[in-house]
């Protein structure tokens, strides 16, 4: 005790040192360590301030000034949301972000990217100014309205520490959280592979051409491109990942510089367009008739020139003809067509912008046309393979450029990925997102207004500048200078890269480290600062597929589909807590309606075909099978999400509709009621009762396994709670799905009789009581054994349920083992509806019993045609579609219970008499339910009077003698065999014996070698003890 007070005097002191120079003490933190202390000391005499009052002592500018120095455009770490879990934080106070720092600045960073660098222009001039104003439309209003649902999750309480996936999971479940959770990482490392091939594109065709390495030969410019970018690709990759990996400061350090780049970029744009209204920029383009000429390799656009009077050919002219001499063949397009040069842009007044409004699709390799201009082409097809003309290197269609457009609208999740480091989370989140949507949207759109204004078609369908001497279109369009666009995009999309090699890592350690798929719980460990070492080196080999690639128009739709699929489920999750009014769903957003929702996932689902039906098959596929491991094999985690209310809601829809009505027979199965027994210790003892259940069930229909702990339930909580988690452990081991339910009861017999009663709910009640022998009914020790197994039957039989009583259960097989042959045997003696030979089918359908093979035992007398009850019996199997071998069993009348004929006499009495009758199907099951409830009135009316006699327990008489089952078998001889064929045409109705005696060690002579047993038990209600169950067929 003293050593603890001396420690916490020291901690106190040490606490008390740690003050600042006006006295007041810094806040400090248990979980920092020593030497991280020690760091915070370069925090003193910067500024630091949190709340408004220090805004007073500390100028507005100062304060941006110092935020800006602290930007960072990485998505938040794991680290500080496993704090609030074990307790293990480590981390440095830094200086809350507000809305512009914090949440605008990352999403307008992420938004404008490579697209709107190098496939914006080219977009424009295939769909045109209209179409692709729907394109960007739907896009954006795409990610509004996801924005929108991300605001109503934000409000919704306090926002988690560790960004957008702690907010969707947290709203989704585990299930879809992890599959969203996936999806959004995949389209991260995805995007870093994009982000990548634009870096290259931009370094080798517009900055540094002569770096290629694979030249191209003979045409084959394009291939060569594509190995060029692999390469390159490959080697920035691990560039890239060497720079995380050894800190991420660095890159938080250049992340001003990479934002600074975009503004001055998109500055750069507009001040162009506005210079066009009044000075053009001076770029010509050269055309051969109506056709596009690239400039790579001619400099004037001109077929002769005159040279000191003489006229001389051009190079243009030694690329279309065979010789520089002016009697040389030359292509016949060329000849036919004259060369003019026209100006590339125009101007904002220039009235171009008509011309550019519709749509210019076009194959793989078509030349890129001037519509407008009249051309010659010939009287033969000329070739122009080789020419220096302008070739588009895909087909276009609308969809297709969807797909390539829907990228540059991702990055909304920018804000909500830094959730943890914002002053206010719950304002921040919705008004920077909404803002930076609403920027960018603007942004996209006046470009494609602006760029088909200001940029001639033909340009606008170069996709890789060849008719501007190779510069990048919208470089040409900017000012002061094309570089300026040049470089801005270049470090634009290298800092986008790196920024996403960085979160993708984060993202994939924070669904490892919530445990809810187990086969990544290696990604979630990393080096000692927390860095995800193993998550980034996966990161990276993933992002190297995209590399292999190597073509940023097939790399983009990709990414679109895992972003389109992340947030469809965001959609989703917002409309479904709204719809099932959940009592937790509040949202202080004030512009959220379910119906945005419901419209940005149908947005999104729709915009997923649109741009690929194969690719959103295959992406709904992939979250498909992550969502059922993560059921089957993931950690069981309640986060009070919306979609466990979706399925509360659905299973009490399918109850009620359950309840309606009774299930038709086809539809019937066993819903088995377990009973099972407990030790001292609440331990099951015969654990092979649920072996045989799953074995039976093969998780289909209901089962609920059930106990009864004999006292009162406020002493017997504890051993409750104990009991069900043995239960449910060994439900868990034996795979047996269904519900447990412990029973506390003054007696045994009443918590049994409980149970028979209210387990289940509605419609979802068991028909089946399935119990293990009570092998202890002999004890001398236990006088009431026999007592609750006859009270048992009784029970179940007033309720109308079948019982399986199975004896030797400790002798059944377990779910590992496997027969390789055998037989299970059904002794049918008397007809009930089918119960018997439905039974060993279920049990065939499972792994243990499978190779087994069914065999139907019944019973004849001597003077009775085996042969002909063979042949009905095979038929009524027929009927009932199983295959099964049959054994007549001939027995002398002695040998057979007198109950049992007179059990089956009856049936087979009333079965002829309603057939004789003529009764219509109505009328004669309305006859049977009659005779039914008047034998059933009879018989209690005479246990009453036996209950009210209170005689002493005497031998039972049977009702049937020996002679008069003699005299009634003569009096029947000729319609015998009739009444014995009614029983095989009777309909099956299910109707199940008092209970069904289930052997694991037959000791009948006819079912030495069967693997089970199944015998129908009958007889008359006794006050005496029931003999052990003999041998059949001695019944």
């Amino acid at each position: 005790m003293g050593g603890a007070l001396q420690c916490a005097q020291q901690q106190t002191q040490k606490w008390t040192r740690r003050t600042s120079r006006d006295g007041v003490p810094r806040e400090s933190s248990p979980f920092i360590t020593n030497a991280d202390m020690d760091k915070g000391i370069i925090y003193e005499g910067k500024n630091m301030a949190l709340f408004e009052e220090e805004m007073d002592s500390n100028p507005m500018v100062s304060s941006l000034l110092n935020k800006l120095a602290n930007y960072t455009n990485l998505t938040q770490g794991v680290i500080e949301h496993e704090a609030d879990e074990d307790s293990k934080r480590r981390e440095i106070k830094a200086p809350r972000m507000g809305t512009f720092i914090g949440v605008y600045l990352p999403c307008l960073q992420n938004i404008l990217g490579v697209i709107l660098f190098l496939r914006l222009t080219w977009i424009v001039g295939t769909a045109g100014v209209l179409e692709s104003f729907i394109i960007v439309f739907m896009c954006c209003a795409c990610t509004m309205l996801t924005a929108i649902s991300m605001s109503a999750i934000a409000t919704n309480g306090v926002v988690p520490a560790g960004g957008s996936y702690y907010m969707i999971s947290r709203s989704l479940g585990p299930e879809f959280g992890g599959a969203v959770g996936l999806c959004f990482y995949l389209g991260t490392t995805f995007a870093g592979a994009m982000y990548i091939l634009g870096t290259i594109e931009i370094l080798l065709t517009y900055i540094s051409p002569s770096a290629a390495i694979f030249k191209s030969e003979d045409g084959g410019e394009a291939e060569a491109m594509l190995n060029n970018m692999r390469v390159y690709g490959t080697c920035i990759i691990a560039l890239m990942a060497i720079v995380v990996f050894v800190g991420v400061k660095y890159v938080n350090k250049l992340a001003l510089v990479f934002l600074a780049c975009v503004i001055l970029s998109i500055i750069a744009i507009y001040a162009g367009v506005i210079k066009t209204a009044f000075d053009p920029p001076d770029f010509r383009i050269c055309l051969l008739g109506n056709r596009t000429l690239s400039r790579r390799n001619f400099d004037t656009c001109a077929k002769f020139t005159k040279i000191d009077n003489k006229t001389e050919t051009t190079r243009l002219w030694r690329l279309f003809c065979d010789s520089a001499l002016l009697n040389a063949t030359c292509d016949e397009y060329f000849s036919l067509n004259n060369v003019t040069e026209i100006q590339g842009i125009p101007g904002v007044s220039s009235g171009v912008l008509i011309d550019n409004l519709w749509s210019t699709y076009s194959d793989k390799g078509s030349v890129v046309e001037k519509r407008e201009l009249p051309s010659l082409t010939g009287t033969e097809e000329t070739k122009v393979a080789g020419l220096p003309y302008v070739f588009t290197d895909i087909m276009t269609f609308f969809t297709m450029l969807v797909g390539i457009y829907f990228p540059s609208v991702t990055g909304i999740m920018a804000g909500s990925n830094r959730s943890g480091d914002l002053k206010d989370a719950q304002k921040s989140i919705p008004t920077g997102t909404i803002l930076a949507i609403s920027t960018t949207s603007f942004i996209y759109l006046s470009c494609i207004v602006l760029f088909g204004a200001c940029i001639e078609g033909v340009i606008l369908r170069d996709k890789f500048g060849e008719a501007v001497n190779g510069n990048l279109v919208i470089g040409t369009l900017a000012w002061p200078s094309p570089w300026v666009i040049v470089i801005g995009s270049f470090f634009s999309t290298c800092g986008a890269g790196l920024q996403s090699l960085t979160g993708a890592p984060r993202l994939l350690q924070a669904i490892s480290r919530d445990g809810i798929v187990p086969f990544l719980h290696v990604f979630g460990h990393g080096k000692a600062n927390g860095e995800p070492t193993w998550a980034l080196l996966l990161t990276a080999c993933i992002c190297e597929i995209g590399i292999l690639i190597a073509s940023l128009d097939s790399v983009a739709p990709i990414l679109s589909m895992f972003f389109l699929m992340c947030y469809m489920f965001v959609n989703l999750a917002c409309a479904v807590q709204t719809l099932l009014r959940t009592p937790n769903w509040r949202p202080r957003f004030k512009f959220y309606h379910w119906t945005l929702s419901f419209l940005g996932m149908s947005l999104c689902l729709a915009l997923m075909f649109i741009c690929s039906w194969y690719y959103a098959l295959i992406a709904m596929v992939i979250a498909g099978c992550i969502y059922k491991y993560i059921e089957y094999r993931g950690a069981e985690k309640e986060w009070g999400d919306g979609i466990r209310g979706l399925s509360l809601n659905a299973a009490r829809y399918a109850l009620l509709r359950v309840e309606a009505g009774h299930p038709h027979t086809k539809n019937w199965r066993p819903q088995v009621l377990v009973l099972l027994n407990l030790d001292s210790e609440q331990l099951v003892k015969h654990p092979r009762l649920l072996s045989f259940t799953s074995q039976l069930k093969a998780g289909k229909g209901l089962t609920i396994v059930g106990s009864v702990l004999q006292g009162i339930y406020l002493d017997k909580c504890v051993e409750v709670q104990k009991a069900e988690e043995n239960v449910k452990s060994l439900m868990a081991i034996e795979k047996t799905k269904g519900f447990c339910q412990i029973v506390v009861s003054p007696s045994l017999r009443d918590g049994v009789s409980h149970l028979i009663q209210s387990a289940g709910l509605g419609g979802m009640k068991h028909n089946t009581v399935l119990m293990a022998w009570p092998q202890s009914w002999k004890l001398t020790d236990n006088p009431f054994s026999w007592k609750n197994f006859v009270d048992t039957v009784r029970e179940t039989t007033a309720a109308q349920q079948a019982l399986l009583v199975a004896k030797n259960i400790d002798l059944f097989p377990a779910n590992q083992e496997r027969f390789s042959e055998g037989n299970i045997d059904v002794w049918w003696i008397v007809h009930d509806g089918g119960m018997l030979m439905l039974l060993p089918f279920l049990l065939r359908q499972h792994k243990v019993w499978r190779k087994c093979k069914m065999r139907i035992f019944t019973v004849a007398q001597m003077d009775d045609n085996s042969i002909q009850m063979k042949k009905d019996l095979q038929m009524f199997l027929y009927h009932l579609r199983l295959n099964a071998e049959v054994e007549v069993v001939e027995m002398f009348e002695n040998d057979i219970s007198a109950f049992t004929y007179e059990k089956t006499l009856v049936m087979e009495q009333r079965s002829q008499m309603l057939k004789q009758m003529q009764l219509s199907k109505n009328e004669r099951e309305r006859e049977a339910q009659l005779i039914h409830d008047r034998n059933t009135a009879s018989h209690s009316a005479a246990v009453v009077q036996a209950n009210a006699a209170a005689a002493a327990p005497e031998r039972v008489q049977m009702t049937w003698t020996k002679e008069k089952l003699v005299s009634e078998k003569h009096k029947n001889k000729e319609t015998n065999l009739t009444g014995f064929k009614d029983i095989f045409n009777l309909k099956p109705t299910w109707r199940a014996p008092p209970f069904t005696l289930l052997w694991d060690a037959p000791s009948i002579p006819a079912s030495q070698h069967s693997q089970a047993v199944l015998v129908p038990q009958y007889g008359k209600k006794k006050t005496t003890p029931p003999p052990p169950p003999p041998p059949p067929p001695n019944f």
